[in-house]
């Protein structure tokens, strides 16, 4: 494994209370193939002819600055679900998140219908240790309706000091009433990556997201682990991926490279040629070798998937569960000079090392397996997938929408973690398991 220096991109949402790394830079082409036309005059006319309509006639006084910046959040809202124009403080949010270290609650969430929707609770935070669930909407912070706050407003409101109370409101699916959760903040210092031993000798480590540190946080879980294992040997390991919604392009590299020893591990591919990358692997798996299955459900999505489907096209790993969530596009974070913000845009499309495009289709499981899902969650529980979302990058065949993303919260009932404890122990068989990497693409 090797120190990564190529640049790094953001996967899915907005992300509370964990880090993410970014890409920095104007991606550069050269060729006039990509050089954009000269600007429409006359539309651009039209356009200083609203506005300067709107400052004049609209009933209340509008300061250019909003009125600037709302044409520029529209322009980029109508590309796709992912590019968005962050201002000045919403670019600082970003670099905040980088830290990983602030007073919140420690949610995943993005912007939905007006409303701040729970992609994720992270693990071992106030969120998680409340009961909130994913596809919650935050209807209400303490007092104040979320209607019509931005997604940074309502992620301002929901951090600070540490040991501060705060009270949401949540709306859920299939629940008669709005949910009233009263909490705590707390340090958010997440660590994306945790691990234990499920038995002797067979390990489990999960990523929750992946960061900037998570490449590190394996590696140390991973001594750990064979500290931890008989005679310091492993026979084999659970990778849960679940739930986990992406984040840092560099950090799924990292992760997958530390299993496969050699071929390709992501190519990404834009319109523009600077934005065309491929990884490779490097010699070093950790487990020398040993079995590894990989836990995927509706709610792994980006990097996850990037995990996911290089580690099944090497055959290196068995992926367990239910269809993944489908986002198979790369964003690049390019500022707009001091002061001024930046630009989310999605730049490029990220292909498997079989040369397959997960986007709007996911990675489908080489074995399927249904949870039992309580009565009360099974109204909400299928994740709604990258082909639900409006104005997604239209997907190279088939569209696939969501699948099952409920994970019990006792491994007893979990019915993915011990089809893959079974198979480990020979209790089971199964053609897909172990996985075969003598089939393993270039």
């Amino acid at each position: 494994m090797r120190p990564l220096r190529t640049p790094i991109a953001l996967a899915l949402g907005v992300v509370l209370g964990t880090g993410v790394s970014l890409t920095y830079g104007v991606l550069a082409d050269k060729s006039n193939a990509n050089k954009p036309d000269a600007l429409p005059l006359r539309d651009m006319q039209t356009f200083v002819e609203i506005l300067n309509r709107v400052k004049s006639d609209y009933v209340e006084p509008v300061s250019d600055d909003a009125l600037l910046e709302d044409a520029m959040r529209g322009m980029l809202a109508g590309l796709d679900p992912h590019s968005s124009y962050l201002n000045k403080e919403e670019f600082a949010e970003i670099n905040v998140q980088t830290s990983g270290r602030f007073g919140g609650l420690g949610i995943e969430v993005q912007q939905f219908n007006g409303f701040v929707k729970v992609i994720a609770p992270i693990d071992d935070t106030p969120a998680a240790r409340a009961g909130i669930q994913p596809g919650d909407l935050i209807i209400k912070i303490d007092d104040a309706p979320v209607k019509g706050m931005s997604l940074t407003e309502a992620v301002k409101k929901m951090r600070g000091e540490p040991g501060t109370k705060i009270v949401l409101t949540v709306a859920r699916e299939g629940a008669n009433e709005p949910l009233i959760f009263d909490m705590k903040r707390d340090i958010i210092a997440v660590s994306s990556v945790r691990s234990r031993m499920l038995e002797p000798g067979i390990a489990y480590l999960r990523v929750t997201t992946f960061s900037s540190s998570t490449g590190k946080g394996l590696a140390d879980e991973f001594r750990k682990l064979k500290k931890a294992a008989p005679e310091g040997k492993l026979k084999g390991m659970v990778l849960d991926l679940r739930n986990n919604p992406g984040g840092v392009l560099n950090a799924a590299v990292e992760v997958t490279d530390a299993f496969i020893e050699k071929g390709t591990i992501v190519s990404i591919k834009g319109r523009v040629s600077d934005a065309n990358r491929e990884y490779n692997a490097t010699p070093g798996d950790l487990l020398d070798g040993k079995p590894l299955v990989v836990l995927v459900n509706g709610g792994s999505a980006s990097a996850s998937e990037i995990v996911a489907g290089a580690l099944q096209d090497h055959r290196r790993a068995t992926v367990i569960g239910t269809r993944s969530f489908g986002k198979g596009s790369v964003q690049t974070i390019i500022p707009l000079g001091q002061g001024n913000g930046a630009l989310r845009l999605t730049t490029a499309r990220y292909f498997t090392p079989s040369g397959r495009s997960i986007q709007a289709r996911g990675i489908t499981p080489d074995i399927e397996i249904l949870q039992e899902v309580p009565e009360e969650l099974k109204a909400r529980d299928n994740a709604r997938g990258e082909a639900s979302l409006r104005g997604h990058l239209k997907a190279e065949g088939q569209e696939e929408t969501g699948s099952q993303s409920y994970v019990p919260p006792d491994p007893k009932n979990d019915k993915a973690l011990q089809l893959a404890l079974d198979l480990m122990r020979g209790v089971q068989k199964n053609s897909a398991y172990p996985a075969n990497p003598r089939a393993t693409p270039n």
